[in-house]
């Protein structure tokens, strides 16, 4: 198999994920599902957990589930696909959990153009407590127009 193949399709499900982010976040958290993303918008409990949580899972379940295909079956593409999805989670983690919302406190200084851009989507994503007429729907490419406020 080819390296550069590899490489490509670990990218290309890198990418692909931002849109599947996107798409779950617009019509099935802020749907179907807006039980459990509700308490991400407004807090209704005293737990460090959110039901909102139990999305990781999700993704976190296809992940080893791909890993499975590629380590047992000969499945070439699980693990490529595996790991950009298990590594979009740990980068969503790391700037939607971390970054953002603080939930451990570090990477509190960061105030690069991209920082303040995200900090700013994220915000008015956040201004809208409901699940209808929301914005911002993304997590790593933001909307040009939160650049130029970053400025």
């Amino acid at each position: 198999m080819n390296t550069i193949i590899w490489i490509g399709v670990f990218i290309a499900t890198f990418c692909i994920m931002e849109f599947m982010a996107w798409f779950t976040h617009k019509y099935v958290m802020h749907g179907f599902l807006w039980k459990l993303h509700k308490d991400h918008h407004k807090k209704d409990h005293d737990s460090w957990f959110e039901r909102n949580d139990a999305f990781f899972l999700f993704y976190a379940a296809i992940s080893i589930i791909l890993f499975y295909l590629w380590s047992f079956e000969g499945f070439w593409l699980g693990l490529p696909i595996g790991l950009g999805i298990f590594t979009y989670g740990a980068t969503y983690f790391l700037v939607h959990d971390i970054f953002i919302h603080q939930r451990f406190k570090i990477f509190r200084n960061a105030n690069n153009r991209y920082a303040k851009a995200i900090r700013r989507a994220h915000k008015m994503h956040h201004k809208h407590l409901g699940k209808n007429d929301g914005e911002c729907f993304g997590m790593l490419w933001v909307p040009f127009k939160y650049y130029k406020e970053a400025k």
